[in-house]
């Protein structure tokens, strides 16, 4: 697998949990505390489902070189 996926799985993977990180915010998030995001639950789903197409893609393209 290339390491232009791996980079990008690496990313979308840090960039779901740093959606989770408590933070100071002007409005709660969905799931009841102030975090970076407002739309916490689905941010992080969007972030790890990038993660694993990428990572998918990756391996796929992997398989036919």
């Amino acid at each position: 697998m290339g390491r232009t996926y791996w980079i990008s799985v690496i990313i979308f993977v840090v960039l779901g949990i740093v959606t989770l990180v408590p933070a100071p915010a002007s409005k709660p998030c969905m799931l009841g505390y102030y975090a970076h995001c407002t739309f916490t639950p689905i941010s992080t789903v969007i972030c790890l489902v990038l993660a694993g197409a990428f990572y998918w893609i990756g391996r796929r393209k992997a398989h036919q070189a």
